[in-house]
Protein backbone atom coordinates (compact mmCIF):
# COMPACT_ATOMS: atom_id res chain seq x y z
CA UNK A 1 0.00 0.00 0.00
CA UNK A 2 1.57 3.39 -1.21
CA UNK A 3 1.61 6.16 1.21
CA UNK A 4 2.58 9.71 0.70
CA UNK A 5 4.73 11.59 3.00
CA UNK A 6 5.08 14.95 2.93
CA UNK A 7 8.58 16.96 2.87
CA UNK A 8 9.64 18.49 6.44
CA UNK A 9 9.18 22.70 5.75
CA UNK A 10 10.92 23.35 9.06
CA UNK A 11 13.05 21.56 11.50
CA UNK A 12 12.84 21.51 15.58
CA UNK A 13 15.86 23.10 17.06
CA UNK A 14 17.86 20.51 19.27
CA UNK A 15 19.05 22.08 22.95
CA UNK A 16 21.58 20.21 25.18
CA UNK A 17 20.25 20.37 28.70
CA UNK A 18 21.70 18.27 31.57
CA UNK A 19 20.43 15.96 33.84
CA UNK A 20 19.42 17.00 37.09
CA UNK A 21 20.67 15.21 39.99
CA UNK A 22 17.14 13.32 40.59
CA UNK A 23 17.15 12.25 37.37
CA UNK A 24 20.52 10.32 37.36
CA UNK A 25 21.02 6.49 38.52
CA UNK A 26 23.68 4.65 39.21
CA UNK A 27 22.38 2.26 36.43
CA UNK A 28 22.88 4.77 33.45
CA UNK A 29 26.02 5.83 34.15
CA UNK A 30 27.12 3.01 32.07
CA UNK A 31 24.76 3.51 29.77
CA UNK A 32 26.06 5.45 26.90
CA UNK A 33 25.13 5.94 23.34
CA UNK A 34 26.01 3.11 20.76
CA UNK A 35 27.94 5.74 18.86
CA UNK A 36 30.98 4.99 20.52
CA UNK A 37 33.65 2.76 19.25
CA UNK A 38 34.11 -0.21 21.21
CA UNK A 39 37.24 -1.24 22.90
CA UNK A 40 39.34 -4.65 21.31
CA UNK A 41 37.66 -6.13 24.36
CA UNK A 42 34.09 -4.90 23.94
CA UNK A 43 34.26 -6.20 20.01
CA UNK A 44 35.15 -10.00 21.33
CA UNK A 45 31.86 -9.14 23.47
CA UNK A 46 29.72 -8.03 21.39
CA UNK A 47 31.09 -10.94 19.27
CA UNK A 48 30.43 -13.77 21.82
CA UNK A 49 27.01 -12.43 22.35
CA UNK A 50 26.00 -12.73 19.40
CA UNK A 51 26.01 -16.35 18.99
CA UNK A 52 30.08 -16.22 17.47
CA UNK A 53 32.91 -18.17 19.47
CA UNK A 54 36.04 -16.68 19.43
CA UNK A 55 39.30 -19.13 20.09
CA UNK A 56 42.34 -17.21 21.30
CA UNK A 57 45.94 -18.75 19.94
CA UNK A 58 49.44 -17.83 21.39
CA UNK A 59 52.50 -18.98 20.15
CA UNK A 60 54.11 -19.56 23.12
CA UNK A 61 57.52 -20.05 21.65
CA UNK A 62 57.88 -15.97 21.14
CA UNK A 63 56.77 -14.11 24.25
CA UNK A 64 55.22 -11.36 22.07
CA UNK A 65 53.43 -12.75 19.73
CA UNK A 66 50.40 -11.39 18.53
CA UNK A 67 47.22 -13.17 19.08
CA UNK A 68 45.19 -15.05 16.50
CA UNK A 69 41.27 -14.27 16.72
CA UNK A 70 39.41 -17.03 14.62
CA UNK A 71 35.87 -16.64 14.38
CA UNK A 72 33.81 -19.76 14.52
CA UNK A 73 30.40 -20.51 12.42
CA UNK A 74 27.73 -18.67 14.06
CA UNK A 75 24.57 -20.86 15.66
CA UNK A 76 21.06 -19.11 14.50
CA UNK A 77 19.49 -17.40 17.06
CA UNK A 78 15.97 -19.22 16.16
CA UNK A 79 16.37 -22.73 15.50
CA UNK A 80 19.84 -23.13 17.20
CA UNK A 81 20.96 -24.62 14.49
CA UNK A 82 24.74 -23.95 12.94
CA UNK A 83 25.70 -22.80 9.26
CA UNK A 84 23.04 -19.91 9.05
CA UNK A 85 21.86 -16.82 10.48
CA UNK A 86 18.42 -15.41 11.24
CA UNK A 87 17.21 -11.83 12.26
CA UNK A 88 17.92 -8.16 11.31
CA UNK A 89 20.79 -7.36 8.59
CA UNK A 90 20.34 -3.16 7.99
CA UNK A 91 16.34 -2.95 7.32
CA UNK A 92 16.16 -6.64 6.09
CA UNK A 93 14.87 -9.38 7.91
CA UNK A 94 16.26 -12.66 7.02
CA UNK A 95 14.34 -15.91 8.02
CA UNK A 96 15.06 -18.68 9.70
CA UNK A 97 15.27 -22.01 6.50
CA UNK A 98 13.71 -24.23 9.45
CA UNK A 99 10.80 -21.76 10.39
CA UNK A 100 7.88 -20.01 8.38
CA UNK A 101 7.52 -16.32 7.48
CA UNK A 102 8.39 -14.09 10.69
CA UNK A 103 5.56 -11.97 10.01
CA UNK A 104 2.56 -14.11 9.22
CA UNK A 105 3.83 -17.52 10.80
CA UNK A 106 2.67 -19.54 7.52
CA UNK A 107 5.04 -21.26 5.46
CA UNK A 108 6.20 -20.93 1.58
CA UNK A 109 7.22 -17.11 1.45
CA UNK A 110 9.90 -14.81 3.20
CA UNK A 111 9.12 -12.35 5.76
CA UNK A 112 10.37 -9.26 2.96
CA UNK A 113 7.99 -11.23 0.30
CA UNK A 114 5.01 -11.46 2.59
CA UNK A 115 2.01 -10.13 1.57
CA UNK A 116 1.36 -9.05 4.69
CA UNK A 117 4.06 -6.39 4.97
CA UNK A 118 3.06 -4.76 1.39
CA UNK A 119 -0.96 -4.93 1.95
CA UNK A 120 -1.98 -5.00 5.51
CA UNK A 121 -5.54 -5.98 5.14
CA UNK A 122 -4.26 -8.90 3.10
CA UNK A 123 -5.90 -11.93 4.40
CA UNK A 124 -8.26 -10.62 7.03
CA UNK A 125 -10.42 -13.07 8.51
CA UNK A 126 -14.07 -12.09 8.87
CA UNK A 127 -16.39 -13.93 11.39
CA UNK A 128 -20.45 -13.31 11.13
CA UNK A 129 -21.79 -13.58 14.74
CA UNK A 130 -24.22 -16.28 14.75
CA UNK A 131 -26.39 -15.46 17.42
CA UNK A 132 -28.54 -13.23 14.86
CA UNK A 133 -31.74 -13.51 17.25
CA UNK A 134 -30.03 -12.76 20.51
CA UNK A 135 -32.37 -10.22 22.34
CA UNK A 136 -29.43 -8.26 24.04
CA UNK A 137 -27.69 -8.23 20.49
CA UNK A 138 -31.08 -7.04 19.26
CA UNK A 139 -31.64 -4.27 21.42
CA UNK A 140 -27.48 -3.29 20.74
CA UNK A 141 -28.60 -2.83 16.69
CA UNK A 142 -31.60 -0.83 17.54
CA UNK A 143 -31.18 1.60 20.23
CA UNK A 144 -27.47 1.91 20.53
CA UNK A 145 -25.61 1.27 17.08
CA UNK A 146 -27.99 4.31 15.29
CA UNK A 147 -26.18 6.94 17.81
CA UNK A 148 -22.27 5.15 16.88
CA UNK A 149 -21.46 7.88 13.45
CA UNK A 150 -21.71 5.04 10.75
CA UNK A 151 -19.18 7.44 8.28
CA UNK A 152 -15.89 7.97 10.30
CA UNK A 153 -14.58 11.39 9.89
CA UNK A 154 -11.95 12.62 8.27
CA UNK A 155 -8.61 11.60 10.11
CA UNK A 156 -5.92 14.70 11.53
CA UNK A 157 -2.64 12.04 11.95
CA UNK A 158 -0.01 13.41 14.04
CA UNK A 159 2.79 12.87 11.75
CA UNK A 160 5.50 14.85 12.66
CA UNK A 161 7.84 15.55 15.74
CA UNK A 162 6.69 18.64 17.22
CA UNK A 163 9.01 18.33 20.52
CA UNK A 164 11.30 15.66 22.15
CA UNK A 165 12.62 14.92 25.49
CA UNK A 166 15.90 12.50 24.23
CA UNK A 167 17.10 9.94 27.03
CA UNK A 168 14.95 11.75 29.24
CA UNK A 169 15.00 7.99 31.39
CA UNK A 170 17.33 5.70 32.84
CA UNK A 171 15.76 3.27 31.34
CA UNK A 172 13.36 2.10 28.67
CA UNK A 173 10.02 3.53 29.06
CA UNK A 174 7.13 1.33 29.84
CA UNK A 175 4.11 3.18 29.58
CA UNK A 176 2.56 6.59 29.11
CA UNK A 177 -0.44 8.42 30.50
CA UNK A 178 -2.16 11.99 29.63
CA UNK A 179 -3.40 14.10 32.14
CA UNK A 180 -7.40 14.29 32.30
CA UNK A 181 -7.54 17.82 32.41
CA UNK A 182 -4.20 19.53 31.58
CA UNK A 183 -3.74 19.32 28.16
CA UNK A 184 0.34 19.23 28.22
CA UNK A 185 0.91 17.03 30.79
CA UNK A 186 2.21 13.72 29.77
CA UNK A 187 2.81 10.74 32.53
CA UNK A 188 5.62 8.43 31.84
CA UNK A 189 6.87 5.63 33.60
CA UNK A 190 9.98 3.54 33.15
CA UNK A 191 12.06 0.15 33.63
CA UNK A 192 13.88 1.49 36.19
CA UNK A 193 10.77 2.56 38.36
CA UNK A 194 10.90 6.10 37.79
CA UNK A 195 7.94 8.01 37.03
CA UNK A 196 8.28 11.17 34.88
CA UNK A 197 5.81 14.70 35.00
CA UNK A 198 6.70 16.35 31.27
CA UNK A 199 5.14 19.43 30.39
CA UNK A 200 5.66 19.48 26.54
CA UNK A 201 3.87 22.63 26.13
CA UNK A 202 6.72 24.48 27.70
CA UNK A 203 9.20 21.99 26.83
CA UNK A 204 11.69 22.22 29.69
CA UNK A 205 9.64 21.57 32.51
CA UNK A 206 9.91 18.21 33.55
CA UNK A 207 10.59 16.13 36.72
CA UNK A 208 11.17 12.44 37.52
CA UNK A 209 10.35 11.06 40.42
CA UNK A 210 12.72 7.94 41.58
CA UNK A 211 11.58 7.39 45.04
CA UNK A 212 8.26 5.69 44.20
CA UNK A 213 9.17 2.14 42.99
CA UNK A 214 12.55 0.28 42.96
CA UNK A 215 11.40 -1.81 39.71
CA UNK A 216 9.52 -1.65 36.57
CA UNK A 217 6.46 0.59 36.21
CA UNK A 218 3.58 -1.67 34.84
CA UNK A 219 0.78 1.34 34.56
CA UNK A 220 -0.20 4.19 35.51
CA UNK A 221 -4.02 6.05 36.20
CA UNK A 222 -5.31 9.25 37.26
CA UNK A 223 -7.33 9.16 40.40
CA UNK A 224 -10.73 10.13 39.17
CA UNK A 225 -11.57 12.46 42.43
CA UNK A 226 -8.04 14.07 42.15
CA UNK A 227 -5.99 15.19 39.37
CA UNK A 228 -3.05 15.68 41.50
CA UNK A 229 -2.77 12.40 42.16
CA UNK A 230 -1.66 9.40 40.72
CA UNK A 231 -2.09 5.62 41.07
CA UNK A 232 1.00 3.15 39.70
CA UNK A 233 1.54 -0.32 39.74
CA UNK A 234 5.38 -1.52 39.49
CA UNK A 235 6.51 -5.09 38.88
CA UNK A 236 8.13 -4.68 43.02
CA UNK A 237 4.49 -5.43 44.01
CA UNK A 238 3.45 -2.35 45.28
CA UNK A 239 0.41 -0.07 44.18
CA UNK A 240 2.14 3.64 44.69
CA UNK A 241 -0.52 6.59 45.24
CA UNK A 242 1.67 10.07 44.64
CA UNK A 243 1.13 13.96 44.75
CA UNK A 244 1.88 15.32 41.46
CA UNK A 245 2.21 19.11 43.52
CA UNK A 246 4.99 17.56 46.14
CA UNK A 247 6.31 14.16 44.83
CA UNK A 248 5.36 12.34 48.15
CA UNK A 249 4.45 9.11 47.62
CA UNK A 250 2.40 6.08 49.83
CA UNK A 251 2.14 2.57 49.70
CA UNK A 252 -1.16 1.75 49.32
CA UNK A 253 -0.44 -2.65 48.46
CA UNK A 254 2.40 -4.30 49.13
CA UNK A 255 2.33 -7.97 48.04
CA UNK A 256 6.13 -8.43 49.19
CA UNK A 257 6.00 -6.59 52.94
CA UNK A 258 8.93 -9.61 53.87
CA UNK A 259 11.07 -8.40 51.24
CA UNK A 260 12.68 -10.94 48.28
CA UNK A 261 11.76 -14.73 49.23
CA UNK A 262 13.11 -15.92 45.84
CA UNK A 263 11.52 -15.99 42.24
CA UNK A 264 8.82 -18.36 43.16
CA UNK A 265 7.55 -16.11 45.79
CA UNK A 266 7.71 -12.79 44.46
CA UNK A 267 4.72 -11.32 43.30
CA UNK A 268 4.49 -8.38 40.48
CA UNK A 269 1.77 -6.11 40.27
CA UNK A 270 1.10 -5.70 35.92
CA UNK A 271 -2.53 -5.06 34.77
CA UNK A 272 -4.28 -2.00 36.32
CA UNK A 273 -7.14 -0.31 36.30
CA UNK A 274 -9.91 2.43 38.38
CA UNK A 275 -13.63 1.68 38.29
CA UNK A 276 -15.07 5.20 39.63
CA UNK A 277 -18.15 3.57 39.64
CA UNK A 278 -17.43 1.03 41.60
CA UNK A 279 -15.17 3.50 43.51
CA UNK A 280 -11.91 0.29 43.45
CA UNK A 281 -8.26 0.45 42.37
CA UNK A 282 -8.33 -2.95 40.40
CA UNK A 283 -4.66 -4.62 40.17
CA UNK A 284 -3.55 -7.98 39.14
CA UNK A 285 -0.66 -9.80 39.79
CA UNK A 286 1.86 -12.42 37.87
CA UNK A 287 0.33 -15.48 39.53
CA UNK A 288 -3.52 -14.76 38.35
CA UNK A 289 -4.64 -12.68 41.31
CA UNK A 290 -7.36 -9.95 41.20
CA UNK A 291 -6.31 -6.95 43.79
CA UNK A 292 -9.05 -4.32 44.39
CA UNK A 293 -8.37 -1.04 46.47
CA UNK A 294 -11.05 0.84 47.62
CA UNK A 295 -9.69 4.53 46.19
CA UNK A 296 -12.02 6.72 48.36
CA UNK A 297 -10.16 5.08 51.92
CA UNK A 298 -7.53 3.88 49.97
CA UNK A 299 -7.68 0.50 51.86
CA UNK A 300 -7.62 -3.30 50.55
CA UNK A 301 -11.08 -4.77 49.74
CA UNK A 302 -11.38 -8.44 50.32
CA UNK A 303 -9.10 -11.19 49.39
CA UNK A 304 -7.61 -11.97 45.94
CA UNK A 305 -9.56 -13.53 43.45
CA UNK A 306 -8.10 -15.99 40.77
CA UNK A 307 -9.29 -14.38 37.23
CA UNK A 308 -6.29 -16.31 35.02
CA UNK A 309 -4.90 -19.79 34.93
CA UNK A 310 -2.81 -19.87 38.96
CA UNK A 311 1.07 -18.86 38.48
CA UNK A 312 0.14 -17.07 35.03
CA UNK A 313 0.66 -12.96 34.40
CA UNK A 314 -2.03 -10.71 34.03
CA UNK A 315 -1.22 -8.11 32.20
CA UNK A 316 -4.04 -6.04 31.32
CA UNK A 317 -7.46 -4.97 33.20
CA UNK A 318 -9.73 -2.24 31.52
CA UNK A 319 -13.27 -1.60 32.82
CA UNK A 320 -16.11 -1.11 30.40
CA UNK A 321 -16.60 2.45 30.06
CA UNK A 322 -20.60 1.96 29.71
CA UNK A 323 -21.02 -0.54 31.60
CA UNK A 324 -18.98 -0.45 34.75
CA UNK A 325 -19.81 -3.82 36.04
CA UNK A 326 -17.94 -5.25 32.65
CA UNK A 327 -14.33 -6.32 33.50
CA UNK A 328 -11.82 -7.70 30.75
CA UNK A 329 -8.79 -9.14 31.54
CA UNK A 330 -5.53 -10.91 29.55
CA UNK A 331 -3.01 -12.89 30.27
CA UNK A 332 -0.01 -15.46 29.49
CA UNK A 333 -2.59 -17.76 29.76
CA UNK A 334 -3.41 -17.30 25.83
CA UNK A 335 -6.59 -15.60 26.82
CA UNK A 336 -8.74 -12.72 27.60
CA UNK A 337 -11.55 -13.17 29.86
CA UNK A 338 -15.05 -10.45 30.23
CA UNK A 339 -15.70 -10.78 34.22
CA UNK A 340 -18.85 -9.89 35.80
CA UNK A 341 -17.72 -7.58 38.77
CA UNK A 342 -20.74 -8.34 40.85
CA UNK A 343 -20.15 -11.86 40.52
CA UNK A 344 -16.17 -12.33 40.43
CA UNK A 345 -15.37 -15.86 41.01
CA UNK A 346 -12.64 -18.65 39.97
CA UNK A 347 -13.79 -19.66 36.41
CA UNK A 348 -16.71 -17.63 36.51
CA UNK A 349 -15.81 -15.47 33.73
CA UNK A 350 -18.80 -14.47 31.28
CA UNK A 351 -16.32 -15.37 27.72
CA UNK A 352 -13.38 -16.51 27.20
CA UNK A 353 -11.38 -15.08 24.11
CA UNK A 354 -8.65 -17.60 23.20
CA UNK A 355 -5.48 -16.58 21.63
CA UNK A 356 -2.55 -18.38 19.88
CA UNK A 357 -0.19 -16.91 22.48
CA UNK A 358 0.78 -14.37 24.94
CA UNK A 359 -2.22 -11.74 24.95
CA UNK A 360 -0.17 -8.24 25.68
CA UNK A 361 -3.58 -5.98 26.16
CA UNK A 362 -7.24 -6.28 25.37
CA UNK A 363 -9.38 -2.94 25.37
CA UNK A 364 -12.98 -2.20 25.66
CA UNK A 365 -13.88 0.62 22.61
CA UNK A 366 -13.74 3.64 24.47
CA UNK A 367 -16.87 5.62 23.51
CA UNK A 368 -19.47 2.38 23.29
CA UNK A 369 -17.54 -0.64 25.34
CA UNK A 370 -19.46 -2.96 22.81
CA UNK A 371 -15.86 -3.84 20.80
CA UNK A 372 -12.83 -5.09 22.23
CA UNK A 373 -9.00 -4.73 20.72
CA UNK A 374 -6.81 -7.43 21.59
CA UNK A 375 -3.07 -7.71 20.48
CA UNK A 376 -1.17 -11.19 20.98
CA UNK A 377 2.17 -12.21 20.19
CA UNK A 378 1.23 -14.63 17.29
CA UNK A 379 1.60 -10.94 15.41
CA UNK A 380 -1.87 -10.63 15.03
CA UNK A 381 -4.60 -7.81 16.36
CA UNK A 382 -7.77 -9.15 16.74
CA UNK A 383 -11.09 -7.11 16.33
CA UNK A 384 -14.08 -8.42 18.54
CA UNK A 385 -17.31 -6.38 16.92
CA UNK A 386 -19.95 -7.27 19.61
CA UNK A 387 -19.70 -8.33 23.18
CA UNK A 388 -23.46 -9.38 22.99
CA UNK A 389 -22.48 -11.75 20.21
CA UNK A 390 -21.00 -14.73 19.27
CA UNK A 391 -16.86 -14.04 20.89
CA UNK A 392 -15.73 -18.15 19.80
CA UNK A 393 -14.03 -16.22 16.89
CA UNK A 394 -13.11 -12.40 16.66
CA UNK A 395 -14.68 -10.52 13.50
CA UNK A 396 -11.50 -9.71 12.15
CA UNK A 397 -7.79 -10.42 12.48
CA UNK A 398 -4.89 -8.06 10.91
CA UNK A 399 -1.42 -9.46 10.60
CA UNK A 400 0.86 -7.33 12.09
CA UNK A 401 4.55 -7.00 13.61
CA UNK A 402 4.93 -7.26 17.22
CA UNK A 403 6.12 -10.41 18.10
CA UNK A 404 8.66 -9.14 19.79
CA UNK A 405 9.19 -8.14 23.67
CA UNK A 406 12.70 -9.70 25.17
CA UNK A 407 14.15 -6.87 25.22
CA UNK A 408 11.29 -4.28 24.17
CA UNK A 409 8.14 -2.96 26.14
CA UNK A 410 5.21 -5.23 24.64
CA UNK A 411 3.23 -3.48 21.86
CA UNK A 412 0.11 -2.46 22.38
CA UNK A 413 -2.35 -2.12 20.01
CA UNK A 414 -5.00 1.13 21.27
CA UNK A 415 -7.94 2.93 20.24
CA UNK A 416 -8.22 6.45 19.40
CA UNK A 417 -10.33 7.88 22.26
CA UNK A 418 -11.66 10.55 19.93
CA UNK A 419 -12.93 8.29 16.98
CA UNK A 420 -16.93 8.36 17.55
CA UNK A 421 -16.68 5.78 15.03
CA UNK A 422 -14.51 3.28 17.14
CA UNK A 423 -11.96 2.23 13.76
CA UNK A 424 -8.89 4.09 14.29
CA UNK A 425 -5.99 2.41 16.59
CA UNK A 426 -2.32 3.24 16.79
CA UNK A 427 0.13 0.45 17.68
CA UNK A 428 4.25 0.57 16.54
CA UNK A 429 5.98 -1.85 14.25
CA UNK A 430 8.83 -4.40 15.12
CA UNK A 431 9.80 -5.15 11.41
CA UNK A 432 11.48 -1.96 9.95
CA UNK A 433 11.36 -0.46 6.72
CA UNK A 434 14.34 0.58 4.48
CA UNK A 435 13.93 4.33 3.52
CA UNK A 436 16.68 5.59 1.64
CA UNK A 437 19.44 3.28 3.68
CA UNK A 438 18.05 3.83 7.16
CA UNK A 439 15.85 1.31 8.60
CA UNK A 440 13.09 3.13 10.52
CA UNK A 441 9.87 1.91 12.48
CA UNK A 442 6.85 3.24 11.67
CA UNK A 443 4.17 3.66 14.17
CA UNK A 444 0.76 2.47 12.19
CA UNK A 445 -2.61 4.00 12.16
CA UNK A 446 -4.79 1.32 11.29
CA UNK A 447 -8.30 1.12 10.19
CA UNK A 448 -9.88 -1.54 12.86
CA UNK A 449 -13.46 -2.19 10.40
CA UNK A 450 -11.54 -3.36 7.14
CA UNK A 451 -7.77 -3.50 8.50
CA UNK A 452 -6.15 -1.12 5.90
CA UNK A 453 -3.34 0.82 6.75
CA UNK A 454 -4.04 4.50 6.95
CA UNK A 455 -0.80 6.07 8.29
CA UNK A 456 2.48 5.12 9.11
CA UNK A 457 4.00 7.47 11.13
CA UNK A 458 8.33 7.84 11.42
CA UNK A 459 10.63 10.37 11.31
CA UNK A 460 14.31 9.87 9.79
CA UNK A 461 15.96 10.97 13.23
CA UNK A 462 14.18 8.35 15.07
CA UNK A 463 15.99 4.73 14.13
CA UNK A 464 14.84 2.87 17.68
CA UNK A 465 11.41 0.99 17.69
CA UNK A 466 8.42 2.62 18.94
CA UNK A 467 6.25 0.40 21.15
CA UNK A 468 4.92 2.54 23.50
CA UNK A 469 2.15 4.95 22.02
CA UNK A 470 -0.57 6.88 23.31
CA UNK A 471 -3.06 9.17 21.42
CA UNK A 472 -4.14 12.45 23.00
CA UNK A 473 -8.21 12.03 24.52
CA UNK A 474 -8.80 15.39 23.09
CA UNK A 475 -6.02 16.61 21.16
CA UNK A 476 -4.55 15.66 17.48
CA UNK A 477 -1.53 14.49 19.60
CA UNK A 478 0.41 11.24 19.54
CA UNK A 479 2.61 10.45 21.93
CA UNK A 480 5.39 7.56 21.87
CA UNK A 481 8.08 6.31 23.85
CA UNK A 482 11.04 4.79 22.30
CA UNK A 483 13.91 3.68 24.09
CA UNK A 484 14.62 6.26 27.01
CA UNK A 485 13.09 9.27 24.99
CA UNK A 486 9.97 10.63 24.64
CA UNK A 487 8.09 12.19 21.29
CA UNK A 488 5.26 14.14 20.83
CA UNK A 489 4.07 14.36 17.08
CA UNK A 490 1.23 16.59 16.14
CA UNK A 491 -0.30 17.08 12.62
CA UNK A 492 1.93 19.04 10.27
CA UNK A 493 -0.47 21.77 9.44
CA UNK A 494 -0.86 22.79 13.05
CA UNK A 495 2.59 22.47 13.63
CA UNK A 496 3.95 24.82 11.42
CA UNK A 497 1.27 27.23 12.48
CA UNK A 498 2.97 27.05 16.29
CA UNK A 499 6.54 27.47 14.82
CA UNK A 500 5.13 30.79 13.86
CA UNK A 501 4.69 31.95 17.51
CA UNK A 502 7.24 29.31 19.42
CA UNK A 503 10.43 27.28 17.86
CA UNK A 504 9.73 23.59 18.54
CA UNK A 505 12.47 21.78 20.59
CA UNK A 506 14.23 18.75 21.29
CA UNK A 507 15.91 18.67 24.42
CA UNK A 508 18.69 16.43 24.94
CA UNK A 509 19.68 14.87 28.49
CA UNK A 510 22.94 14.06 28.73
CA UNK A 511 24.62 13.30 32.15
CA UNK A 512 28.12 13.99 33.32
CA UNK A 513 31.20 14.48 31.65
CA UNK A 514 32.98 11.79 33.77
CA UNK A 515 30.44 9.54 32.08
CA UNK A 516 32.21 9.61 28.51
CA UNK A 517 35.33 7.60 29.82
CA UNK A 518 33.21 5.15 31.41
CA UNK A 519 33.22 1.61 29.03
CA UNK A 520 29.70 0.54 28.62
CA UNK A 521 28.75 -2.63 29.82
CA UNK A 522 28.71 -4.99 26.84
CA UNK A 523 28.36 -8.72 28.78
CA UNK A 524 25.56 -7.47 31.10
CA UNK A 525 23.59 -10.42 32.08
CA UNK A 526 20.02 -7.80 32.73
CA UNK A 527 18.59 -8.82 29.01
CA UNK A 528 16.69 -4.89 29.46
CA UNK A 529 20.06 -3.25 30.49
CA UNK A 530 20.14 -1.29 27.10
CA UNK A 531 17.58 -0.52 24.61
CA UNK A 532 19.91 1.45 22.37
CA UNK A 533 21.28 -1.68 21.31
CA UNK A 534 18.31 -2.23 19.07
CA UNK A 535 18.87 0.92 16.99
CA UNK A 536 18.60 -0.13 13.43
CA UNK A 537 22.04 -0.05 11.59
CA UNK A 538 21.47 2.58 9.29
CA UNK A 539 22.36 6.58 9.20
CA UNK A 540 22.64 7.48 12.41
CA UNK A 541 23.02 10.80 13.95
CA UNK A 542 25.38 12.44 16.08
CA UNK A 543 25.33 15.57 18.21
CA UNK A 544 27.92 16.99 19.64
CA UNK A 545 26.97 17.13 23.41
CA UNK A 546 29.97 20.09 24.32
CA UNK A 547 28.05 22.64 23.02
CA UNK A 548 24.09 23.08 21.31
CA UNK A 549 23.55 23.38 18.16
CA UNK A 550 20.74 23.41 15.61
CA UNK A 551 20.59 20.52 13.21
CA UNK A 552 18.49 20.23 9.80
CA UNK A 553 16.97 16.82 9.04
CA UNK A 554 14.52 15.96 6.43
CA UNK A 555 11.60 14.03 6.16
CA UNK A 556 11.85 11.27 2.77
CA UNK A 557 8.78 11.36 0.45
CA UNK A 558 7.87 7.96 -0.95
CA UNK A 559 4.94 7.00 -2.91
Amino acid sequence: MGLTRNKRKTDPEIVIARDTDSELSSSSSSEEEDNYPLSESEEEDEAVKSGGKIELEKNKAKGNAPITVKLIKKVCKVCKQPGHEAGFKGATYIDCPMKPCFLCKMPGHTTMSCPHRVVTDHGILPTSHRNKKNSIDFVFKRQLQPRIPPIKPKYVIPDQVHCAVIRYHSRRVTCLEFHPTKNNILLSGDKKGQIGVWDFAKVYEKNVYGNIHSVQVNNIRFSPTNDDMVYSASSDGTIGYTDLETGTSSTLLNLNPDGWQGPNNWKMLYGMDINSEKGVVLAADNFGFLHMIDHRTNNGTGEPILIHKQGSKVVGLDCNPVQPELLLSCGNDHFARIWDMRKLQPKASLNDLAHKRVVNSAYFSPSSGTKILTTCQDNRIRIWDSIFGNLDLPSREIVHSNDFNRHLTPFKAEWDPKDTSESLIVVGRYISENYNGTALHPIDFIDASNGQLVAEVMDPNITTITPVNKLHPRDDVLASGSSRSLFIWRPQDKTEMVEEKKDKKIIICSGDSKKKGKKQKRGSDDEDDEDDMFISKGKNIKVNKSQAKTTKSSRKTKT
